[in-house]
């Protein structure tokens, strides 16, 4: 659990990094395998004594190329599309697809955790920015988009880790998922990129921040705590970034914000955890 929480708050500020810096001004596809290249640099060193199976590296490669490629891919394009608040807003379906997707592998339904991801869903619901962009409806399909990629790779490594865990230190591998993701977006950016590059050091800083930072270490932990959890508790974290984007939002960028809406919002989150509490062995 405290590696989900501290990667919420860490990538609390890479919506608005991205909203404010990179949105519009930077081509999406270059900031996509930026971010990816700068994060596989990080696990160079490990990839390089990898001792590991094939089959395991190529299942983490797909993981990579779903969880991460694909998904930045629609990620960074609703920037494009949609305000930073709406953009966090319209990640609130992530949780239902996590539950659903997790117990259909599993073959089962707990009716407790889909009770708690549909929780988190209101509550997401409850702070969102009521202000519609022009392309509103396209921009939610494209977050949709991003939503799916990013349950199904949870999903997948949580499930990957429960088949096999007893292979070692899970960071040893891990750089694969950086490589799969790579091979999805470095062809996109060739194909659809524009010649549209940071030009300014803020710019830079950012892009090295969120490559380094964000994505090298973020996903490798935030996937770790994923595999520690229930999947309940899974869903409902994955909304726990809302009202820390938000907040993010408000403090630093003085955007405005409904604070009591964020406030209740925040509450029924806080519940939606107590559901998942002590579970993680029902799934054991």
């Amino acid at each position: 659990m405290r590696y989900l929480v501290a990667v919420t708050l860490l990538w609390a500020f890479s919506f608005s990094l991205i909203g404010v810096y990179l949105a519009g001004q930077v081509d999406p596809y270059f900031a996509v395998v930026s971010r990816i290249v700068l994060a596989l640099l990080v696990f160079i060193p490990l990839l390089l004594r990898y001792r590991g199976s094939t089959s395991q590296a190529c299942a983490m490669a797909m993981l990579g190329a779903v969880q991460l490629g694909l998904m930045y891919i629609f990620y960074y394009q609703s920037f494009l599309l949609l305000s930073v608040p709406q953009v966090l807003v319209f990640t609130i379906f992530t949780p239902i697809y996590i539950t659903l997707l997790y117990d259909a592998l599993s073959k089962r339904f707990n009716p407790k955790f889909l009770m708690a991801a549909c929780l988190a869903v209101l509550a997401a619901a409850v702070m969102r920015d009521g202000v519609a962009a022009p392309d509103y409806w396209l921009g939610f399909a494209v977050v949709q988009g991003a939503n799916l990629c990013f349950a199904a790779g949870q999903v997948g490594y949580k499930k990957l880790r429960q088949a096999k865990p007893q292979q070692g230190n899970a960071a040893h591998d891990f750089g694969w998922f950086y490589v799969g993701a790579l091979l999805v977006a470095l062809p996109a950016w060739l194909v659809f990129g524009e010649a549209q590059y940071p030009d300014n050091t803020v710019q830079w800083l950012v892009i090295l921040w969120l490559g380094v930072v964000a994505s090298g270490g973020g996903y490798f932990w935030w996937n770790k705590g994923a595999a520690q959890v229930s999947s309940g508790t899974l869903a409902v974290m994955n909304n726990a970034l809302i009202p820390a984007g938000l907040v993010v939002n408000l403090l630093i960028w003085s955007r405005d914000a409904d604070l009591l809406r964020l406030f209740v919002g925040m509450a029924i989150l806080v519940f939606s955890l107590w559901l998942c509490r002590n579970t993680l062995s029902e799934e054991k």
